[in-house]
């Protein structure tokens, strides 16, 4: 789907802008396969084949303050991994203001749904689905690992999350989170604070490798670290990786080099966390 095919979103910042000027700058030319999972235009996914595809899914969402974002942003990322023979999913999910939580969250959820159910078709396999996703998006790949509701309600498997590697992610709100207002898509209920906070949500602990730059906000880079620490507590395994001389924008970004310094170590821990499977059922 094009960009301009959207409904209007409310105006960027210019970081914001620069960040998305990017995002398409680098996807230029890298088209996925669409499906849509629902009736609105953000209720759609792009399927992105790899050539030799070893049946690993990575499903990674944009970010965009839960108010804006594309998943057309996230093709730059597609064509590094998909050369790795991994099936790369970027959904798109509805917006803030007009739908708050958890309808993005349900959104996540029912995408999941869709690339479980049609994942072999692009040589990937169900029981080899990992979740990742960029600031807001990071947010809801985090989210939908921790907790454990919305598989049952849409008959999937407890372990349909193999892993999470969410970039500069955001995993709490409220008091403490260091966020200077509070988040637009979390609207006037006052519970949705804790309720959309993985941090404060965690359930089941399926292997998580974070990441954000060195120069990141500094609220979010606290955050990670306790994610990290809280995850470990409740028994999971749990990597963060600082990515120097990096900023929240240019963290994503390396998402899509090849040779950089997210994709390589990216590429590794899944690969380790599928091997890990397999010994265990084996």
């Amino acid at each position: 789907m094009r960009i301009e095919d959207y409904p209007p979103q409310e105006p960027a910042s210019p970081a914001g802008a620069a960040y998305a000027a990017e995002c398409v700058k680098r996807g230029a030319g890298v088209a996925g396969e669409d499906r849509q999972y629902g009736a609105d235009p953000y209720q759609s996914l792009a399927f992105h084949r790899a050539a030799k595809p070893n049946g690993t899914i990575f499903v990674f969402w944009h970010g965009g303050g839960w108010t804006g974002g594309y998943k057309e942003w996230m093709a730059f990322m597609a064509p590094a991994f998909a050369a790795a023979g991994v099936t790369f999913v970027a959904p798109g999910y509805r917006l803030a203001p007009t739908h708050v939580f958890p309808a993005g969250l349900e959104d996540c959820a029912d995408a999941v749904a869709k690339v479980h159910a049609e994942c072999r078709r692009f040589g990937g396999d169900p029981a080899r689905i990992f979740l990742g996703g960029h600031s807001a998006g990071g947010h809801y790949a985090a989210l939908l690992a921790v907790t454990t509701d919305w598989r049952a309600k849409r008959k999937l498997p407890r372990d349909v999350v193999r892993g999470c590697l969410p970039l500069s992610g955001v995993f709490q709100f409220g008091e403490g989170a260091g966020l200077s207002m509070k988040p637009r898509f979390l609207g006037t209920d006052p519970a949705n604070e804790r309720a959309a906070s993985p941090i404060q949500n965690i359930q089941v602990t399926p292997p998580f490798f974070l990441a954000h730059g060195d120069k990141d906000f500094p609220h979010l880079m606290k955050q990670a670290e306790a994610m990290e620490a809280a995850l470990k507590r409740a028994g999971g395994a749990a990597e963060r990786h600082l990515l120097p001389g990096r900023d929240h924008f240019s963290a994503s970004h390396a998402g899509g080099e090849a040779e950089g310094p997210w994709v390589p170590k990216a590429l590794a821990w899944m690969k380790s966390v599928v091997a890990a499977r397999e010994r265990v059922a084996g």
